[in-house]
């Protein structure tokens, strides 16, 4: 039974009583696991081009882009916090140790002077400890490091977002990721017109401190790279938002007796991506770049992955415009059904099954439909989702990209097909949100609510369940035509722990 006040928080949020009562039903009934057909692989849903294929797909991107009158923007996720990227140390600070002990400890005080932020840190230091970080390990007062770099009174990156720490060294300063997507969008998202849109999703605490970076150094990048950047920025919306529940799927209280709502993950950001008048998006996660010297693969596979969506864009466009103009032979009807089925990989078994006029519908519906280029790399174990041919709602199959939450882990054969697939999901994506008649399309009505997934967390000592919607690049995006394109292992390179950092590609 919900109290007034539960009433006045919903109503604060934008979210209905309806919602709730649809959440707390998916805690109750779970979510359903996807059926498989089998894991894409080179040849069975992953393209991988030639050198000459490379070139005119970045020969069809730069006419694309050289057209003018399309809208290209670059959209980075960034509102995650980096205090998992600081797990270990924030463990040595609670340790009953106080020197390095394990591998992770020692090899971060041993090359601390290759990360980027080691001036900051060392200038924190000196200010708050009275000493350089030399003369601190010198004294094996490694605590006091740890802690001037992740606690308020120095560096404060155990609280900040990953897009505003400093990751990568230069002649003439080092520079945050999020001045790396900057360099990243005029290689390869630049207008005709030079215009470079970029937008970052992030979270409303740490909104003004993005604003401020970009106010100090967009203009330098600008200049170098002579372009004009519009940067824009949103934040998570409270309506998606989704309730706790506690183990007997009723809603969660703390201990003052209040409802407590949970993010709802990266998948909420479709809101944020609806949101944009774009033609061609390109999403990538805010910690995967990489220095300039290694920039060069980056920019050529986005632009092969995008030079691939607007050659099967312009076919798709004019297939529909064949459709309405209802001048089309038997011969094109064929065409029409190998293009859906081969090269935008969605196959209906039985479509020979259907009169004309339900032919015609059916083509009309899967050409007519938001569609995305997904980069995938072999897969070297990193943890996450994969490319997958999986049904559908209509009984089609299509690609997916999955986690293995949606998967049935327990059935032998598809933890094998999971654990033995060939390629990984780098989120590596290029969009396009318009429809033939230059319409944005609604992207809410292409998520597959049954593709969110449960899971287990604790607040105040309390075990509690939390709802994730469906992903942002999973079922957000399961009606979309989807098409996956093998890129290098070099495009690859996420920050998920500090000492990711000492890597050879990110020095």
């Amino acid at each position: 039974m919900l109290t007034q006040e539960d009433k006045a928080l919903l109503a604060k949020k934008g979210i209905s009583e309806e919602q709730i009562a649809a959440q707390l039903a998916c805690f109750e009934k779970g979510f359903p696991f996807l059926k498989l057909e089998a894991a894409a692989s080179i040849g069975n849903g992953i393209v991988a081009t030639s050198d000459s294929e490379r070139d005119v797909y970045i020969k069809a991107w730069e006419a694309y882009k050289n057209e003018g009158g399309h809208v290209v923007t670059k959209f980075v996720p960034a509102s995650g916090a980096a205090s998992r990227m600081f797990k270990n140390l924030f463990e040595f600070l609670g340790a009953d140790y106080d020197e390095p002990t394990t591998d992770f400890e020692k090899k971060f005080f041993s090359q601390i002077e290759h990360f980027a932020f080691y001036a900051d840190l060392n200038k924190a230091c000196r200010r708050n400890a009275g000493k350089d970080i030399p003369g601190l390990l010198a004294g094996k007062d490694y605590k006091a490091v740890v802690a001037n770099l992740l606690e308020a009174a120095g560096l404060n990156y155990g609280a900040l977002p990953k897009g505003l720490l400093k990751f990568h060294k230069y002649e003439d300063g080092a520079r945050t990721p999020l001045e790396e997507h900057l360099v990243e969008g005029a290689l390869y998202a630049a207008g005709a017109d030079g215009k470079v849109n970029v937008h970052f999703t992030v979270s409303p605490e740490h909104r003004s401190l993005f604003e401020q970076l970009v106010g100090e150094k967009a203009a330098k990048y600008a200049e170098k790279y002579g372009v004009e950047y519009h940067v824009s920025f949103s934040e998570q919306k409270p309506n998606t938002d989704t309730i706790a529940a506690d183990m007997d799927n009723r809603p969660f209280r703390d201990d003052k007796g209040h409802l407590v709502f949970r993010p709802g993950g990266h998948g909420a950001l479709i809101e944020n991506l609806n949101d944009l008048d774009s033609d061609i998006v390109f999403v990538k996660n805010i910690d995967n770049v990489v220095p300039d010297r290694l920039k060069a693969d980056t920019v050529t596979y986005k632009q092969v992955l995008a030079g691939v969506l607007v050659t099967l864009q312009k076919k798709a466009f004019d297939y529909l415009r064949l459709i309405d103009s209802g001048q089309y032979t038997h011969e094109q009807i064929e065409e029409m059904i190998r293009f859906v089925q081969q090269e935008l990989y969605c196959r209906k078994h039985d479509i020979k099954d259907l009169e004309d006029g339900d032919l015609i519908l059916y083509l009309k519906s899967k050409l007519n439909r938001p569609m995305r280029v997904c980069g995938m790399v072999k897969n070297v174990g990193e943890p996450g989702g994969g490319p997958f041919l999986a049904y559908n709602a209509d009984g089609t199959v299509s690609l997916q990209i999955l986690e293995s939450s949606q998967i049935d882990m327990k059935d032998p054969e598809k933890k094998a097909m999971f654990e033995k697939g060939t390629h990984f999901n780098p989120v590596d994506l290029v969009c396009a949100i318009r429809d033939y008649q230059g319409r944005k399309f609604d992207l809410l009505r292409y998520v597959d609510p049954a593709t969110g997934f449960i899971s287990y967390k604790s607040k105040n000592g309390k075990d509690l369940k939390a709802l994730e919607l469906p992903g942002l690049w999973n079922g957000s995006m399961s009606d979309w035509n989807t098409v996956f394109v093998e890129v290098p292992l070099s495009t690859f390179n996420p920050v998920k722990t500090v000492n990711d950092l000492l890597r050879e590609q990110h020095q």
